[in-house]
């Protein structure tokens, strides 16, 4: 887990509430990071900070934050214009309404944070964490509530997850484009239902539980085995793509049969009896 909370404030319902932290779900990873490089000399590429006019070269912890309120006109806003603007979902997490978890369409769902009890030991404060964990793991709802986190107040879900809560931030409906004119040339008849159960069949063969290890990234894997022989000065091929591309499905059914392991074979020949003997 992080050292350092994201977010610090009170979680709140009803009467009840208990201070809590925030702490991000993801961490540092170990993916490849590149540089520009001058090929010419092999060097590293340096990115300046410089006043947009005068060209100086300035350093980032001499800058502030502006808005531009007309054409090449800023208002300069500090820490204290900042903390002026806080709300009470600055430090509160109220929880508004519960909502049925499937309910909530998954495109809407953006960050991820654990939620713990803000303080040390057990005390009347995780109590009351732990009730209200249970009690929303019971129901088995979603709680709704809204957060102001990195200068933003967002929409935000609580679920139970292990001994704690999660916390996914809500993309604004404004920040996702609606899919009508995307799905408008999508044929709205129902499919072909024989096809539909043969699709079934196959989406039951392959189903499993989920593997976190399914989402490891084989394209870094294979990167890093490119890198590691150019650093050694070794060659390595590209692999053999094969014959299996994707083509143009002319016989869906048969297709679908032939994923399944199902396609009729032609019908052997049946062997003619050996002719009976008259008797003599």
């Amino acid at each position: 887990m992080a050292s350092r909370p994201i977010w610090r404030g009170q979680l709140r319902l009803a009467l009840v509430s208990c201070p809590i932290a925030l702490y991000s779900v993801r961490q540092p990873s170990e993916e490849l990071h590149f540089h520009f490089i001058n090929p010419k000399t092999g060097h590293r590429v340096r990115m300046v900070t410089q006043d947009a006019e005068t060209d100086e070269e300035l350093s980032r912890r001499d800058l502030t934050r502006g808005y531009e309120f007309k054409k090449d006109h800023y208002v300069l806003l500090d820490e204290s214009d900042f903390e002026r603007a806080r709300i009470d979902s600055s430090s509160v997490l109220a929880i508004d309404k519960f909502v049925r978890a499937d309910s909530i369409d998954p495109i809407y769902y953006d960050s991820s944070y654990y939620m713990v009890p803000d303080g040390s030991g057990r005390d009347a404060a995780d109590d009351v964490f732990v009730v209200l964990r249970d009690a929303i793991a019971k129901t088995g709802r979603v709680a709704l509530s809204r957060l102001v986190i990195a200068r933003r107040e967002r929409a935000v879900a609580l679920m139970p997850m292990g001994r704690g809560l999660v916390l996914h931030t809500l993309a604004d409906t404004r920040e996702i484009t609606a899919p009508d004119t995307l799905f408008a040339d999508i044929a709205a008849d129902p499919a072909d239902k024989e096809m539909v159960a043969l699709a079934v069949q196959l989406i039951d063969r392959q189903t499993a539980k989920f593997d976190p290890g399914d989402m490891q990234d084989r394209y870094e894997a294979r990167l890093r085995e490119v890198i590691k022989a150019k650093v050694a000065g070794e060659e390595i091929q590209a692999p053999d793509e094969g014959e299996d591309e994707p083509s143009n499905v002319v016989d869906l059914m048969s297709a679908l049969r032939k994923s399944l392991g199902e396609e009729k074979k032609p019908a052997k020949p049946k062997k003619k009896a050996p002719a009976k003997r008259k008797a003599g």
